[in-house]
């Protein structure tokens, strides 16, 4: 992504869309900062910006016919999991729409994905020899494994001349194809992936089906009507980009008073690591991830801040280890251990330099060339003593919002991602303007940054008002495992996925909500495995095969509980821990006895629009992500209350 890609993996992360819908791939802002207008659709449906960009499709790999009335160009990344996901989408949207619709592919591998160039490189040297679209499928189905040897052996797969391909994808031409493309993205405001152009129209991230549906349909409705006034099919496209922006407009500049920035009242524990002095008059808090690549961007940002402002700027630091990010919490962990010896900031720049090496051994290495204390710090790291300390910053960063990572408090003023220095600057200078005012109007420096920052919390614009919640569905049980009594008040049904780490946050609070309303609520399990988690529908079929044996809430428990190793070794171990009958169980993985019900899951939840994971419906409405209990318990008191049923003490 480009420095001005505001870093919404997080919006996904309250939600609980990273692992699932998680933030819809990742996010950039959209092109021109347009108002948006409706679509033509039902109430509460997306809004979309009606800004048509002239977007070109000469030389690219395209599937479909050039009589086509709608044309969707993505650009993508192969290593990117969102756009993995969009892959399918995108698949079913050409099965759905047919002849109709036309896809055009652009790349823009991006720069902190190791294998996304070299993947992109070996789909257009395929394409040399007319198997583009052939290597683009298996890229998207292997996405873990795109090292050159996986690339070689797709290659052979398809029928390549192996040499020519390498030959090809060595060529610088191949390499400026690439550039170009990704200049175009980047002109276009199209700076994350995957971002969609549907006949010029602009659609970021990784987004239901429903919502390409939407502008589909619209879109499709626009072209009928200029073929229906003579326009020919093949050049409708042509004709509705012909007087498109070619450019996303950049930010307004000039004299304009800005709108105020969301603020939030932000504590500063006394212990946290920080630099520059109490009494600056600037304070941003930042919550940041030690494995998050943005994070790391932002970096030379805050180094900048601290040359260019000095002793007006205080930086404090606070802890948010995203739960996807498998190193991240022990580095926090070691931060602080660090911090501790009065070697935070030291440690902080080594992990950030060796984002790839945060394992316990590494950590230890960049210890002991800081000269810390090792016993000290492996004793730290050993008792977790600093893990209450990363919990409580973590908990304090969601909730203020600060659910992905990189997130920045300017005096309380929110500022997300990985923003460029230009973005901190303009707040920076008109907190210093307020502080110089406050000082001069008496405030005391050790008072200046509680004084600012409840005075910017005052000035925020009211939050909106929430969106309109979806229309109540008819969703079936059917033959899913079932926990609670039959006849309950309320039926939860989740769509999940056994390695998304979202999902598993969701586990304790399906918990409480049974304990609180026990004998009113069932919960009925139905699967989602996505394709960018590996063994996720090993461990679906895994926990069918226990189910058939009356044993799925426990297998359930056992894959949520080991996340980390669903592969079928470590399925096995966990079926001969619950004494299963170890020949039937291997039988039914081995045969795939169970993938019809789980496609058939898969299909029902995409359907009702459970494309992330989780998604819960309570007796219908629509829930989705990890949520907390009292989301939960907000819609089951609202059923309860509908079906005439008492609500339980300790569920007030």
């Amino acid at each position: 992504m480009k420095p001005n890609v505001i870093v919404a993996l997080l919006v996904g992360l309250v939600l609980g869309f990273v692992g699932g819908r998680a933030a819809s791939g990742s996010k950039t802002t959209t092109p021109g900062n347009s108002p948006t207008v409706a679509q033509a659709a039902k109430p509460g449906a997306r809004q979309v910006d009606p800004t048509v960009f002239k977007v070109p499709v000469e030389g690219a790999p395209v599937k479909g016919s050039v009589n086509a009335l709608v044309t969707l160009v993505e650009f993508s990344d192969y290593e990117c999991p969102f756009c993995s996901r969009a892959h399918n989408t995108v698949v079913q949207l050409q099965k759905d729409y047919g002849s109709k619709l036309r896809v055009v592919m652009r790349q823009n591998p991006l720069s902190f994905h190791p294998h996304a160039k070299p993947a992109a490189l070996a789909a257009l040297a395929a394409g040399e020899q007319g198997k583009y679209w052939d290597m683009h499928d298996l890229l998207f189905a292997n996405q873990k494994k795109l090292d050159g040897e996986s690339l070689e052996k797709y290659a052979r797969e398809i029928g390549l001349d192996v040499a020519k391909w390498k030959e090809d994808m060595t060529a610088s031409r191949l390499s400026d194809v690439i550039a170009k493309e990704q200049a175009l993205a980047s002109q276009l405001g199209a700076n994350g992936t995957p971002a969609f152009f549907i006949n010029g129209r602009f659609l970021s991230g990784a987004q239901p089906i429903e919502n390409f549906k939407g502008l589909i349909d619209e879109e499709l409705a626009k072209a009928e009507g200029l073929v229906k006034s003579g326009v020919a099919p093949g050049q409708v496209y042509a004709r509705i980009i012909e007087k498109g922006v070619e450019r996303a407009p950049s930010r307004p500049q000039g004299n304009a008073e800005p709108a105020p920035a969301a603020a939030k009242k932000i504590e500063i524990p006394a212990d946290a690591p920080s630099f520059g002095p109490t009494t600056a008059k600037v304070t941003i808090v930042e919550w940041s991830d030690f494995e998050c690549p943005f994070c790391s961007r932002a970096v030379p940002t805050l180094t900048r801040i601290k040359e260019t402002y000095g002793k007006d700027v205080r930086v404090v630091f606070r802890q948010q280890p995203l739960p996807m990010h498998a190193n991240a919490k022990i580095a926090a962990q070691a931060s602080l251990a660090a911090h501790e010896q009065g070697k935070f900031w030291e440690m902080h720049d080594k992990m950030f330099a060796n984002q790839r090496a945060l394992d316990r051994a590494s950590l230890e290495k960049y210890a002991e060339e800081l000269k810390l204390d090792m016993a000290k710090f492996k004793s730290a790291l050993d008792s977790g003593k600093f893990n209450a300390k990363v919990a409580a910053d973590s908990e304090a960063g969601s909730a203020v919002g600060a659910n992905g990572t990189p997130a920045f408090f300017i005096n309380g003023r929110f500022l997300s991602g990985a923003q460029p220095f230009e973005a901190f600057k303009p707040l920076i200078d008109e907190e210093i303007a307020k502080a110089d005012k406050a000082l001069a109007a008496g405030t005391k420096a050790e008072d200046l940054y509680a004084k600012l920052n409840q005075d910017n919390v005052n000035a925020a614009p009211a939050a909106p008002a929430a969106p309109a919640e979806p229309a109540v569905q008819k969703v079936d049980v059917g033959n899913a495992p079932v926990r609670g009594p039959a006849k309950a008040p309320v039926t939860i049904v989740a769509w999940s996925d056994f390695e998304c780490p979202f999902c598993s946050r969701a586990v304790p609070t399906l918990e409480q909500v049974e304990k609180a309303y026990e004998g009113k609520v069932k919960i009925a399990f139905k699967h989602q495995p996505l394709p960018f988690h590996q063994h996720a529908k090993l461990a679906a079929q895994a926990s069918m095969a226990a189910h058939e044996q009356g044993k799925f809430w426990a297998m359930h428990d056992k894959l949520f509980a080991n996340q980390r190793a669903l592969d079928r070794a470590s399925l096995e171990k966990y079926a001969q821990e619950l004494k299963l009958d170890m020949p039937k169980f291997k039988s039914a993985l081995d045969s795939g006895k169970f993938d019809a019900q789980i496609e058939a899951d898969m299909a029902t939840g995409s359907a009702l629009g459970a494309n992330g994971t989780p998604t819960f419906f309570v007796n219908g409405r629509t829930l989705v992500g990890a949520q907390p209990f009292d989301a939960f318990k907000r819609v089951i008191d609202e059923e309860l209350k509908k079906a005439g049923v008492a609500i339980a003490t300790d569920a007030k």
